[in-house]
């Protein structure tokens, strides 16, 4: 099973600036993509493997216009094509909803595979940087010196903070206490749940509750003036 261990991130000016710079790149790579398998799903009916977009991400770093994508480490925008490859067999087995574009003003992320960052003594070395990654380690019952994580991923929150996840592959589980006793549910609409063992929940009718709260606020708008859309503009005309 893997586990994930989120820590924040404190990058010096330096690594902030070319992360920030992949964040841009996997955004735009991530849509470019996104806007050409739309159209070749919507269009001609065809379905896009992640062959064709990891050559597509290559012949981009070829032109004159995409040629700083080459200034970054390729495995975060390989990775956001596997990404949006499993979003969308996902969405074609019914499982999730179609992907969507990315904003800037969203949440970024970069993710790094073994091949791309350097983990030794506790200490983080991404791609395309010098130093290590300053970051807070406040797991205490795990020895981040002896860490080995087969994905490192970088965010930064729309308000600015960064994050680090180490995604790590452990061979065991969670020990689970043994189960003594065991019942069964069922959710209904005059009980909200009944147990095999007689016992009963009682439905906490929310709406009935609420009913005659909305009632009151419903006479409250009815009662309200209504103005014409134009009066603002009649108003300003009066002052002029």
């Amino acid at each position: 099973m893997r586990t994930a261990y989120k820590c924040r991130a404190y990058p010096v000016p330096e690594q902030a600036a070319i992360l920030s710079r992949t964040f841009g790149c996997v955004r735009l790579v991530w849509n470019k993509s996104l806007g050409e398998r739309h159209a070749a799903y919507h269009e001609r009916g065809e379905r896009t493997s992640y062959q064709q977009t990891d050559a597509a991400l290559t012949a981009w770093k070829k032109t004159e216009d995409l040629s700083f994508l080459s200034e970054v480490s390729s495995v975060p925008l390989q990775q956001a094509l596997r990404h949006q490859h499993t979003a969308f067999s996902n969405f074609f087995a019914g499982r999730a909803r179609y992907p969507r574009f990315k904003s800037r003003d969203a949440q970024q992320s970069a993710h790094y595979t073994r091949s791309a960052f350097r983990m030794r003594n506790g200490e983080l070395t991404l791609a395309k940087t010098s130093v290590p990654l300053r970051f807070v380690w406040s797991f205490d019952g795990v020895d981040v010196t002896t860490l080995d994580p087969t994905m490192v991923i970088v965010s930064r929150e729309p308000d600015g903070r960064w994050y680090v996840t180490f995604a790590v592959d452990t061979d065991t589980g969670p020990t689970l206490e043994p189960v003594v006793h065991a019942i069964g549910v069922d959710l209904g609409l005059k009980d909200f749940a009944v147990t095999s063992d007689g016992g009963r929940t009682p439905n906490p009718r929310h709406l009935e509750k609420k009913l005659a709260s909305l009632k009151r606020y419903q006479r409250r708008m009815a009662r309200c003036l209504k103005f014409p859309p134009d009066l603002g503009q009649r108003l300003l005309t009066l002052r002029g």
